[in-house]
């Protein structure tokens, strides 16, 4: 993507039912100026009023994230702003002849239709890019959400309901337009059974229907098609991030860390990223410091060693120490020691503390970046994990344990490396994963 901003070509509409207020609805999406931003307008009522989708101006997040401008508000609009989000839209007027936009099929497909029917241009003024100089996160009772430096946007999301094929799901993307429409658009919007009726006391889903949504009842899975995806939740909890972090009013670059999000959650997220916007402002661009390289010599490294080397600091760390480096470096051997003061244990889950998936995943990608940083082309360099495949979770990890990270270097192409990592514990695979990520510069 490029550093312009953008607005669409032509104007396009969408008309239908709202999820939760059941009210028929128009949506226009009109090309606006550069620097106007996103913006919504109610040309039902006097004077067209405008509501600005800001973490200043949300109101209501039980289970859907509501905009308020005095006594206007615009609802669910988490699902439009993650398609505009994810293909770069900055510039647009959208007209609402209702308090709700229409859902379509409970997906984002409907908005990525729109945009491409709809065309996208480019402007002639630079967008101004947020990228978190420093870790920032959240808890909201069992919701965690962190989010690291990175060149792009991207997310490891997971989810853990103890329901029968929602025990763990795991998901990992790097947010671009292709790869939001194939891996993440589709992905629908789901409720459990038994919340049904007490969304409908509350005065919600008035418009919901097998048609918009996924009921899960029991080991059933209730909707008018098959499952899109074996992991459609996650990458549903998935899509919610991508329109919430919308909020912060300027485009985001940076790993987003998500466990059991919700969209309470995740406006918190991003009010504390507007937060740390205003602090970012005007302060320089800064790398943490990296080793030159590593030496010939050594094959294995502590604590003290490891931060020189990797740029990951508190609480994202994710390996105490380095055993070995050997088979002419191409395989690597570190060290997790997980203990009960892990801050993820707070939230993952209160009384019953498990080690979350995901973090698993990042430590086989951070031992496996220290391998690739070893090489003296390297020099200098940071490691950026790309993406993650063929996950999987065998047991869980509880404090106490201790895991041992094996990885074995598969593919190594000038700055693009590909690895497979599995993590032991006393011995027996707990998870497995095969990474992959880029050396760049700083």
């Amino acid at each position: 993507m490029t550093s312009q901003q953008h607005t669409i070509k032509k104007s396009v509409s969408l008309s239908g039912p709202a999820l939760h207020t059941g009210q028929q609805c128009k949506m226009t999406w009109k090309p606006a100026p550069a620097n106007h931003g996103i913006k919504f307008s109610r040309v039902d009522l006097d004077g067209a009023p405008i509501v600005e989708p800001r973490v200043g101006n949300v109101e209501d997040v039980t289970r859907w994230t509501t905009i308020v401008s005095g006594n206007v508000k615009i609802h669910t609009v988490e699902h439009v702003l993650s398609a505009l989000n994810a293909f770069g839209i900055d510039n647009l007027l959208i007209e609402l002849d209702a308090s709700e936009p229409p859902i379509g099929d409970g997906s984002a497909k409907p908005y990525v239709a729109m945009l491409r029917d709809a065309g996208i241009q480019s402007q002639d003024t630079a967008r101004e890019v947020y990228t978190p100089q420093h870790a920032v996160e959240i808890r909201l009772r069992d919701s965690h959400l962190a989010i690291v430096p990175s060149d792009k946007l991207e997310i490891s999301c997971t989810i853990a309901f103890g329901k029968p094929g929602l025990d763990c799901q795991f998901f990992h993307v790097v947010v671009d337009a292709e790869t939001f429409e194939r891996e993440i658009a589709p992905a629908r919007t789901f409720a459990f059974y038994e919340e049904i009726q007490p969304l409908m006391d509350k005065g919600l889903i008035k418009g919901g229907s097998l048609e918009n949504a996924v009921i899960i009842r029991d080991k059933q899975v209730l909707s008018k098609e098959p499952l899109r995806f074996k992991d459609e939740f996650v990458r549903h909890k998935i899509l919610d991030i991508v329109g919430d972090v919308m909020l912060l009013g300027r485009p985001l670059r940076g790993h987003i860390f998500a466990v059991r999000p919700s969209h309470a959650a995740n406006c918190e997220f991003a009010k504390a990223l507007a937060k740390q916007y205003e602090k970012d402002k005007g302060r320089p661009v800064t790398t943490p410091p990296l080793a030159a390289t590593l030496s010939a010599g050594e094959v294995s490294l502590q604590a003290d060693r490891l931060m020189n080397v990797i740029p990951h600091r508190y609480p994202f760390m994710m390996v105490d120490r380095i055993l070995k480096i050997e088979n002419e470096d191409t395989r690597i051997v570190g060290v997790k020691n997980v203990t009960i003061n892990e801050p993820f244990f707070q939230g993952h889950f209160p009384g019953h503390p498990v080690m979350p998936g995901v973090l698993q995943v990042e430590a086989i990608a951070q031992v496996a970046g220290i391998l690739m940083l070893r090489r003296t082309a390297n020099e200098g360099k940071v490691a950026y994990f790309a993406s993650a495949d063929s996950v999987k979770f065998r047991k869980p990890v509880f404090p106490g344990d201790q895991l041992v990270i094996e990885v074995d270097l598969l593919r190594a192409r000038a700055s693009v490396c590909k690895a497979k990592g599995v993590i032991k514990v006393n011995g027996e695979i707990v998870s497995e994963a095969e990474v992959m990520f880029s050396v760049m510069d700083k």
